[in-house]
């Protein structure tokens, strides 16, 4: 094993309840990262009903029926954890490292937010995270330039009743509506030990550790059935939206619908991605930015979502640049990849650097945590984690040449933010 190679070998176990628990040794720190993943994000909600998810994720960090409000934090500060949270599209995800004499700590808090929130749900508290809530959007979305452009793609790429077209921090209207039965729903249908996996990564034992999650989780019961739910048919789609804004240079965003997060296809995308934009080198930057001058910066990213994903492309113009010669020569970058594989040399660095970039994720436990409830979540396969790299070290150019032409051949929706008119 190199000195970048993480343990190769994990233990699993499932408790009665259907709670799914993975377990991996490593002693070179005298730390354990603990990763719980609930499979509930903002596709399990509805239109008009948006944000319940991510305001979950706020209201779970405000105490249970034995942890005060603000304690989890205090309570893991103490012993020298950290904590926090997230939420995306398809998983809400709550996270500790702690040392790892600590690691019973952080399970009962875990434990006790699962098991016992509903008791200490206030009015109070709903209305206190409902204003953070609020304010954050705020700040991140309405009153930051350039904040709507990533919602208004979605709402191009997908019709208005697929589970990806509204934004995973919901809308103001809906965030405001929220009701204290809507949350207390919510948690009964998603919040449950058979919708949940928890990771843990570093010097533990795996038996105890087992041992600790049957103490503490073991007696929660299964929760109320979830609906199946179902994702409409999509067929190509098209379009584009200008949206004013309060900024100095106009951007682009385009976006392609290709096959979802764990598929070849969609790993042949991401190393595209990758190689067309990573690092100042990337062919997309040099001629860009670099050699005509058109942009102020350009990125290419692949969405990593589980129903389906999306291929983005991301150009700022420059100041005395034509907009449209922009636009025109991204294309043209896009349809070069679709009609010709990437050169040798371009390939196999971006491959190289992946796998560096990947082996260097995988020495913080909590990472690497996160990828293994990631794979048991989506494909109850955790041993996916661990084989993630090969997934692109397996790759060949022709593959991925083939793969660009049946995704990114179409025109993409498109989204221009344009600096308003009325800007002083």
């Amino acid at each position: 094993m190199s000195a970048l190679a993480p343990p190769a070998t994990f233990a699993t176990h499932r408790v009665g309840n259907g709670l799914r628990v993975v377990a991996q040794r490593d002693a070179s720190l005298p730390l354990v990262a603990v990763n719980v993943w609930y499979h509930v994000g903002s596709k399990n909600e509805r239109r008009g009903r948006t944000g319940l998810a991510h305001l979950f994720e706020h209201m779970l960090f405000q105490g249970s029926e034995h942890v005060g409000t603000n304690d989890h934090f205090r309570y893991l500060q103490q012993v020298g954890g950290v904590a926090n949270g997230s939420t995306w599209y398809d998983r809400t995800n709550y996270y500790e490292t702690v040392p790892s004499h600590h690691l019973e700590l952080a399970l009962w808090l875990e434990s006790d937010r699962l098991g016992f929130l509903l008791p200490a749900l206030t009015p109070e508290k709903l209305e206190t995270q409902r204003t953070v809530v609020m304010n954050e959007r705020r700040q991140r979305v309405d009153n930051q330039p350039y904040g709507r452009a990533l919602e208004e793609l979605q709402t191009l790429a997908y019709p208005a009743d697929h589970p990806y077209s509204w934004p995973v921090i919901g809308t103001m209207d809906d965030i405001a509506a929220a009701t204290l039965d809507d949350v207390r729903d919510f948690f009964q249908t998603f919040y449950s030990p058979d919708n949940a996996v928890i990771s843990l990564v570093g010097d533990l034992d795996p038996e105890q550790a087992f041992s600790l999650v049957e103490r503490y989780f073991g007696e929660i019961p299964v929760g109320r059935e979830r609906p199946a739910g179902s994702v409409p048919e999509v067929g190509p789609r098209d379009g584009r939206s200008v949206l004013p804004d309060d900024v100095e240079l106009r951007r682009f965003y385009m976006g392609w619908r290709i096959p979802a997060y764990g598929t070849t296809d969609w790993y042949g995308l991401d190393l595209l991605a990758s190689a067309l934009s990573d690092g100042k080198t990337g062919p997309l930057y040099r001629d860009l930015v670099y050699e005509r001058e058109l942009a102020q910066d350009v990125s290419a990213t692949v969405l990593p979502t589980e129903l389906e994903a999306l291929f983005l492309l991301i150009a700022t113009v420059r100041p005395d640049a034509d907009p449209p010669r922009l636009e025109a020569a991204i294309l043209d970058h896009l349809r070069a990849a679709t009609e010709a594989p990437l050169p040798h040399p371009l390939f196999s660095s971006t491959r190289e650097r992946m796998a560096t970039v990947f082996l260097e994720a995988q020495q913080s436990l909590d990472r690497r945590a996160d990828l293994l409830s990631q794979h048991a979540t989506f494909f109850d396969r955790p041993e996916g984690a661990l084989e993630e790299l090969d997934r692109y070290l397996d790759l060949e150019a022709d593959g991925v040449l083939e793969t660009a032409a049946r995704h990114l051949s179409g025109s993409p929706v498109t989204v221009v933010v344009e600096p308003r008119a009325d800007r002083p």
